[in-house]
């Protein structure tokens, strides 16, 4: 469970081309990846995860990709799927993938923020 830092520096310039103020923060031995405020994605041996919810799980699921495992394959599965290794370098068709993982992360955060508003 670690990143290279020659993987995390190409990830993030890559995803800096297609969403707006991208920061990395070391977590758990991965790195968590935000967009401004919203937490989208994530890094974990050397491989970049995206957020998922019922709107764009369709969209791995059709590569017949399935959700990060973080502690083996029968561990829980984490609402993160893998990027197709070819994506990160096809920058037109990384940024609808990673427009849509900002927009569940956006999603989420705007639920907990009304469940915290609630009497």
């Amino acid at each position: 469970m670690s990143v290279s830092p020659n993987f995390r520096t190409f990830v993030m310039e890559q995803l800096a081309l297609v969403a707006p103020e991208i920061r990395a923060k070391n977590m758990f031995g991965g790195v968590g990846v935000y967009s401004r405020d919203y937490f989208f994605a994530l890094l974990d041996d050397d491989e970049l995860y995206l957020k998922v919810d019922d709107s764009n799980r369709p969209d791995f699921e059709a590569l017949g990709i399935g959700p990060f495992r973080p502690f083996g394959p029968d561990g829980e599965a984490m609402q993160y799927y893998p990027v197709p290794g070819d994506m990160l370098e096809d920058v037109e068709r990384l940024e609808l993938w990673v427009e849509k993982a900002i927009d569940v992360a956006m999603k989420k955060k705007a639920r907990k923020g009304n469940k915290r508003r609630a009497p």
